[in-house]
């Protein structure tokens, strides 16, 4: 019964985080001056007829608070509405840019993972030492830099090396085969999923270091040494497997943002998934895009939020207590 009651308690927050989201998401970008309508006033052809029949297409012509009903009315039938740019559902239109975002962040999520517990391991084992130094010096900058920093840098490093734009060699004229595709998508993958590896395996360096200095204090790690356990055994085998357990909040805090798309990765890439998406559509004061990719990013962040609740509930029961 206590854990039904924790797994009720943390879903109804979950939604209620959801409705807030949802209503803040709506008025954000109204109260900004300007609107999808409001470029169009510097173009020679457009008229102020024009620009009032646009006005009442969009929807743009009611009261704010009608709007709101609407597009809570809309979304509850799972329609996001139609973008003002290319007059597209937003729905498939974001979930054709997810299929594109998807695979780039996951490459440079899991080579963060893999590298960030690899080197916090060492530094932890190696407290001290000069393998030491230089992994926790090296993770505090990664840390540290701007993301738009250090993709310029891998742009400006690696621009006549590597396809530096885009998602595949535009140049193609005739479809290639399946194996070549992918590997002309993996080629230009290396940059963005670089840049996001280096911008997220920092966090995980840190925070395996700190957990795993803490773990190897441990009562239960002092008996393993008290008994002649190699220390390679005792790290890997018992202190790693507990010390490992604050990575589950920060992978799914990460993961949910990553589903948004890395904007600034995107744009500077060029790589045509959601984060470069809901840019253009800042740019371009398309309220539902921004709306459908910003529901995504909080929706997704939200419940893998609940999910690693519920993981680190079951894999230590004591956060209840």
């Amino acid at each position: 019964m206590h854990r039904a009651d924790y797994v009720i308690k943390r879903g109804f927050f979950a939604l209620v985080t959801i409705f807030v989201a949802i209503t803040i998401n709506f008025f954000l970008f109204r109260v900004l001056p300007g609107n999808a309508i409001t470029d169009l006033a510097r173009v020679p052809q457009s008229t102020p007829q024009l620009r009032r029949a646009l006005t009442i297409e969009f929807g743009l012509n009611k009261p704010k608070w009608e709007q709101y009903f609407v597009y809570l009315k809309n979304l509850a039938h799972g329609n996001m509405g139609i973008s003002f740019t290319y007059q597209q559902p937003v729905t498939s239109l974001l979930i054709a840019d997810l299929k594109n975002t998807i695979p780039m962040v996951t490459v440079g999520t899991v080579l963060a993972v893999v590298v960030g517990v690899f080197t916090g391991v060492l530094s932890a084992w190696r407290r001290g030492s000069p393998p030491d130094h230089v992994s926790t010096n090296l993770a505090i900058f990664a840390y540290a830099f701007p993301t738009q920093w250090l993709g310029l840098m891998l742009l400006i490093l690696f621009a006549g090396i590597l396809p530096a734009g885009g998602m595949s060699n535009p140049f193609l004229f005739a479809p290639e085969p399946f194996w070549q595709h992918l590997a002309d998508i993996g080629e230009h993958m290396i940059l963005p999923a670089g840049t996001l590896m280096l911008t997220a395996y920092g966090s995980y360096t840190l925070v395996v270091r700190s957990s795993l200095l803490e773990t190897l204090g441990e009562d239960y790690i002092l008996t393993a040494r008290a008994k002649g356990l190699p220390m390679r055994r005792i790290v890997w085998r018992h202190a790693v497997r507990n010390a490992l357990l604050p990575m589950v909040t920060l992978i799914a805090l990460d993961l949910g943002f990553i589903v948004g798309g890395a904007v600034l990765i995107e744009v500077i890439f060029s790589w045509p998934g959601i984060g470069l998406a809901m840019y253009e559509a800042i740019v371009q004061r398309d309220y539902p895009m921004l709306q459908g990719g910003f529901l995504i990013l909080t929706v997704s962040v939200i419940v893998l939020n609940f999910a690693a609740d519920l993981l680190y509930f079951r894999l230590d029961p004591r956060i209840t207590g």
